[in-house]
């Protein structure tokens, strides 16, 4: 029996032979248990987004590289990614598939443009459970210094600081892929209770820095202490922030085959999810900066949020609120590592990867693909071992996950813009009757299509060469690292060979056969 939030409570019966035979019409058969409604849906978007995670993990950067004028990057990001939402929106009532950015790319270009969205797409997720892992470092030594468990220097940049916060990551990840292997009501469980405590605890934060206020929000027009010269180069670096944060929301998208009347579940909660992380980001954005001691001591872009709680708010209340932060970390990281084994089982399905029939089996009792969760749980795993090499892994790691995502977005954008100049999207929806299982219209931007459309191709691509752009002085600030200045161009190049190499096997295997 499932279990519902008032929120999931729904006039219409919770589960419609509508609903498998959407995915009929697709050439599936229904293998994951439907059992996510709208609120679990929502919290499915909402937990990879996670604001309290991102924005604690990433404020210190954003500040040192930006100052207080990092704030205005916020809104100029989440204007950027509600065009991209709108887009995925328009294409989760239409192709209600798990492995979305893969299922979507492959249906508006061809299967080998598809392909490699969703190649780069999946190994983008497991750069990104990989970063989210890192982020307890940020917070579980602020609350107990016993959690400091390698060294004494909790700092993320440094030494010890960069090797603890690998320890912890591991530790998260075994239980976050057991998690992933158990079933998928009790990983829906943890995800709306963590959800729900993650939304209390963002707004008790706004809150409690807004009313702590120590200057106006003015002081959020100065670059005062950035270490980027000029107001366009705090913007772009300090964009950083805002673009790490505001990625994920298509994960509703990712989680169709497991939710009710996702033809008209999915749309919603893509654009709520990123919303709300939107909104309350936004302000704990400005709350950190108006309630910080100091802007000038040099704690804000080294310690960053947690200095920030503990210091204004007292150590008492600051720390109960920082645990409220381990408990969204845990359950972003679960969020993230969820819809990277959606990814990896979709396109196994289809017989597109490596190993695909072990990856595509779904446990009948469970309704989980646990092999999928045992291969991102332990790639991630290995990329935290980056942060014994160096600190500079951290951000390396941070950064790479965006602009892989950014890409995989943009071949979706590209390929529907396409379409849509050539008169081939259909706005009235794939179903012959052009409505969701209840009946009502499909989620369309109608004429606002190709301009929305265009808009967000535009920024996405924008953001993804602002984002890989090898500044030394961002990546490889201590020097000697060439490698970290290029890692995210490097990675990305050997993701790309990767995938070459893998379906030129492929094509010549089956021309041998």
């Amino acid at each position: 029996m499932t279990t519902t939030s008032p929120a999931d409570v729904r006039p219409d019966p919770p589960h419609s032979p509508a609903d498998d035979g959407s995915l009929a019409e697709f050439g599936y058969r229904q293998e994951l248990h439907r059992s996510l409604g709208r609120y679990a849906s929502f919290a499915a978007g909402f937990s990879f987004i996670s604001v309290l995670t991102t924005v604690f993990q990433f404020f210190a950067f954003g500040y040192a590289f930006g100052g207080p004028v990092f704030f205005w990057a916020w809104p100029i990001v989440l204007i950027g990614q509600l065009l991209v939402a709108a887009c995925f929106a328009e294409l989760a009532a239409r192709y209600p598939i798990s492995g979305a950015i893969y299922q979507w790319s492959s249906r508006l270009s061809t299967p080998s443009f598809g392909w490699f969205a969703g190649w780069i797409m999946v190994i983008g997720q497991i750069v990104v459970v990989a970063a989210a892992a890192l982020a307890l470092q940020m917070v579980l030594p602020a609350i107990w210094s016993g959690f400091q468990l390698i060294g004494t220097d909790p700092s993320p940049v440094s030494p010890d600081g960069a090797a603890n916060a690998a320890l912890l990551g591991v530790v998260l990840l075994v239980l976050t892929t057991l998690v992933n292997v158990v079933d998928n009501r009790v990983m829906s469980v943890i995800n709306r209770v963590g959800v729900t405590a993650e939304i209390i605890g963002a707004v008790l934060i706004v809150v409690l820095l807004l009313t702590h206020s120590e200057r106006t929000p003015g002081i959020t027009f100065h670059t005062t202490g950035a270490a980027q010269s000029g107001l366009f180069g705090a913007l772009a670096v300090g964009s950083f922030t805002a673009a790490y944060v505001m990625i994920g929301f298509d994960s509703a998208g990712e989680m169709s085959e497991e939710t009710h009347h996702p033809r008209r579940t999915a749309p919603r909660t893509i654009l709520t999810a990123l919303g709300a992380a939107g909104l309350l980001g936004g302000l704990i954005v400005l709350g950190g900066l108006l309630a910080a001691p100091s802007l000038t001591d040099g704690h804000l872009g080294v310690d960053g949020l947690s200095y920030v709680l503990t210091s204004s708010l007292g150590d008492g209340v600051g720390k109960v609120l920082l645990a409220d932060v381990v408990v969204a970390i845990a359950v972003a990281t679960l969020a993230i590592q969820t819809a990277a084994c959606r990814m990896l089982f979709s396109m196994a399905r289809d017989g597109q990867l490596p190993f695909s029939a072990r990856l595509a089996r779904v446990n009948p009792r469970t309704g989980m693909p646990s092999a999928p969760a045992l291969v991102v749980g332990v790639l991630a795993a290995a990329l935290l071992l980056l942060n014994f090499a160096s600190p500079d892994a951290f951000l390396a790691i941070g950064t790479t996950c965006i602009v892989m995502l950014y890409l995989a977005y943009a071949m979706v954008t590209g390929p529907l813009l396409v379409r849509r100049l050539r008169g081939g999207f259909d706005t009235s929806g794939t179903p012959s009757s052009g409505t969701d299982e209840t009946g009502a219209p499909l989620f369309s931007l109608g004429r606002w299509g190709v301009p929305v459309n265009a808009l967000a191709l535009l920024y996405g691509l924008l953001m993804t060469v602002n984002l890989a752009w090898p500044r030394a002085a961002v990546y490889d600030p201590a020097g000697g690292h060439w490698y970290f200045q290029w890692f995210t161009v490097l990675f990305l190049a050997a993701t790309l060979a990767a995938g070459v190499a893998f379906r030129t096997y492929r094509a010549r295997t089956a021309t041998a056969l």
